[in-house]
C-alpha cells in the first residue's frame, strides 16, 4: 500500500502547483487554451464570504488567466445555491458580478436543463447515473474554482475542496431531503462514497481545479457555513481534480480524505514522466 501511494503521487503530483495568495497568477490547462465555450464552477453556494466561499481575489485571478489565454472565449460561472436566499441575492452579497466582462455570464445551475450523466466507476456505490446540467457535455472544458473546509459529519472528518465543489452542479429538485435548500440525498450514505460515484460521473469534463486555501474554514461540526478560519496563504491548482485535493490537504496538514484513498486504485493507470 505505501509503494501504492507512491506510485500515485509520483504519476499525478507533476500536474499540481502551489503559490502563495498574493503571487498566484493562473495558468489554464492547455486544453483550454483558444476555447470557446468554458464552465467556472466556484465554490459561492452561501451568503457568506470566505473562507467559506471562495474568495473574490482568487476567482478573479482564475477569471483573468481564462481570459488571458481564451479572449474570445464565453466563460460560463455555474452555481447551485444551498440556502433560502436566491442565486441572485447570493452572488450579489458575494460581489460576483464587479469580476465579470462582456463574455463571462452567472448561470443558476438549478435553472439549467438538466440530463442524467452515467456513473463510470467500476465499482458504484450508490448511484448509477447524477443529474447535472445539460452544458457539461457542449462547452470545451470546466473548471472547479473552491474554498478548503473541514467539517465533522457522523464522527469523521469530511474535507471540501475541488471534488466536492461539484456537488452545487447537482439540481436539489432532484436530490433534495428533509431540506428543499440543499442535497440531502448526496449525503446518504456518505459524503465520502457518494464523491466516488460524482468523480466518475461528473470528473471527466473537468479539465482542472484550483483550491482556495488562504484559508482553512473548520468547522465545529456539520455545518459548513459555521466555524473558524485558519490562515495557510496558499492557492492550489492543476488538471487533475483529486491530485490538487491531495496537495491541498497536505498543505492544510491535513489527513488525506478517504475518497481519495478509495479512488485511487480504481483510477486508469498513468505513466510516470
Amino acid at each position: 500500500m505505501i509503494f501504492a501511494e507512491l506510485d500515485y503521487a509520483a504519476a499525478y503530483s507533476d500536474s499540481v502547483h502551489t503559490a502563495p495568495t498574493a503571487e498566484f497568477v493562473y495558468t489554464p490547462p492547455a486544453s483550454l487554451h483558444g476555447a470557446r465555450q468554458i464552465v467556472v464552477k466556484p465554490n459561492l453556494g452561501y451568503p457568506v464570504g470566505p473562507p467559506v466561499t471562495v474568495s473574490m481575489a482568487v476567482l478573479g485571478r482564475v477569471l483573468s488567466g481564462l481570459r488571458h489565454h481564451s479572449p474570445q472565449a464565453e466563460i460560463l460561472i455555474v452555481e447551485g445555491v444551498c440556502s433560502k436566499l436566491s442565486f441572485e441575492a447570493i452572488m450579489a452579497k458575494n460581489g460576483v458580478h464587479a469580476l465579470l466582462d462582456e463574455g463571462m455570464r452567472l448561470l443558476d445551475a438549478d435553472q439549467l436543463d438538466w440530463v442524467e450523466y452515467p456513473n463510470r466507476s467500476p465499482q458504484p456505490v450508490r448511484f448509477k447515473t447524477l443529474w447535472a446540467p445539460k452544458l457539461l457535455q457542449t462547452v470545451d472544458g470546466c473548471l472547479s474554482v473552491s474554498a478548503f473546509k473541514r467539517t465533522q459529519l457522523k464522527g469523521e472528518a469530511l474535507i471540501s475542496a475541488s471534488l466536492k465543489n461539484l456537488y452545487g452542479l447537482m439540481p436539489r429538485a432532484k436530490y433534495k431531503a428533509r431540506s428543499p435548500h440543499s442535497r440531502g440525498q448526496l449525503h446518504r450514505p456518505s459524503v465520502p462514497l457518494v464523491l466516488q460515484d460524482v468523480y466518475f460521473t461528473l470528473g471527466s469534463f473537468f479539465h482542472g481545479g484550483v483550491v482556495d486555501c488562504t484559508e482553512k474554514f473548520v468547522s465545529r461540526d456539520w455545518q459548513p457555513d459555521r466555524g473558524d478560519g485558519i490562515p495557510i496563504g496558499q492557492v492550489i491548482w492543476g488538471n487533475d481534480l483529486l491530485a490538487v485535493d491531495r496537495t491541498a490537504c497536505a498543505i492544510a496538514k491535513e489527513a488525506t480524505p478517504s475518497y481519495i484513498t478509495a479512488l485511487d486504485p480504481l483510477r486508469p493507470p498513468r505513466s510516470i514522466p
